[in-house]
């Protein structure tokens, strides 16, 4: 059972998918999107589905540090209502508190220049939402 994983943000969508047995998550690719026009990145999501045909999807839910739902965090929740309306997946939220600055350190420690890190970080802080979902269905 696949799982795809989502880091949305204002311009970019990371993407990551599980393995096959649900253990671990890989990056896949950042899309590129803009809210102003409406260009929400679906259509390249909907191939990465058809190719990959995961059993649901987990968005990660920006959450203030006192828990409560921001501006980012509703924004995150009309993505995935649009996102199960285009595709009929289930999505499941999950708490992406410090998962920007988790991938960040990753990235660090793997001695990634600034330029390939400002690249990879939306796919990476995907990478850890996922990855955070995974380890606690075990």
């Amino acid at each position: 059972m696949r799982i795809l994983g989502l880091d949305v943000g204002s311009k970019t969508v990371g993407v990551a998918i599980s393995d096959e047995m649900g253990w671990t998550a890989q990056g896949l690719e950042t899309i590129k999107i803009d809210e102003a026009v409406k260009n929400l990145g679906f259509k390249r999501l909907k191939q990465i589905i058809a190719e990959y045909k995961p059993d649901k999807v987990v968005i990660g839910l920006p959450k203030n540090m006192n828990g409560t739902i921001g501006p980012r965090g509703e924004a995150s929740r009309h993505y995935g209502d649009m996102l199960t309306a285009k595709t009929g997946l289930p999505v499941i939220y999950w708490d992406e508190r410090l998962s920007t600055v988790a991938a960040e350190r990753i990235l660090l420690s793997a001695d990634v220049s600034r330029k390939k890190r400002k690249q990879v970080i939306d796919k990476m802080a995907a990478v850890v939402i996922l990855q955070g979902y995974l380890d606690s269905q075990q």
